[in-house]
């Protein structure tokens, strides 16, 4: 059965510093690149067929590293900004605690995790479903059909998107989703494209 594994990047420098980063491409700590490498040590029981990533370095490096622990650098790698991380419009390299305190708790919470308030100048979860999701349908969805085994290196936002639509999560219920840097999911599936099994690869 094909499975197909969702990674989330490292620690990036705007995640270390608690800054909304959004598509600013900033590059991992060293400490992103540990979490990528202990990723890869997680995944070496599994051959991939292709991986995806965003056009973010954050997440194309991680990809990278969790390939050369594996062993399958030579695998074709798809980068497209459909993955991207979920633009944060005004708030993006701003202070996550001083944005709080200027515009209040209760709404930079519904900013980060709602799923269709989006910040000013930027995208909602929704917003960023509607690029993530046809990507998945047309690039992604046809490779696990062909029974393939696919590792996807992406956001947390991007990545909430599809995992919202995997495990058929309502809007109350993808609030409360948190992904963690580095951190694999993988999905055991069939090729109809029906969930098998979920399991979540923390350290």
């Amino acid at each position: 059965m094909p499975q197909l594994v969702l990674l989330r990047h490292g620690e990036s420098q705007w995640n270390l510093e608690n800054r909304f980063t959004g598509w600013t491409d900033v590059p991992l700590t060293d400490r992103g690149r540990e979490e990528a490498r202990r990723a890869g040590e997680k995944l070496r029981g599994i051959h991939f067929d292709k991986a995806y990533t965003s056009a973010l370095q954050r997440a194309i490096e991680t990809l990278a590293i969790v390939l050369a622990v594996i062993g399958q650098e030579q695998i074709p790698v798809e980068r497209d900004q459909a993955l991207n991380e979920r633009h944060y419009g005004n708030l993006q390299g701003l202070n996550k605690a001083e944005t709080a305190e200027k515009y209040g708790k209760e709404q930079v919470h519904l900013w980060r995790r709602g799923y269709d308030i989006a910040p000013p100048g930027g995208e909602s979860l929704k917003d960023t479903a509607a690029r993530t999701l046809p990507y998945y349908d047309s690039h992604i969805a046809p490779d696990v059909r062909a029974g393939k085994n696919i590792l996807v290196s992406a956001h947390g936002n991007s990545l909430r998107s599809i995992v919202m639509h995997l495990d058929q999560l309502t809007k109350e219920q993808v609030l409360e989703l948190n992904l963690a840097t580095g951190v694999p999911i993988v999905y055991e599936m069939s090729t109809d494209l029906q969930i098998l099994s979920k399991q979540i690869l923390e350290f």
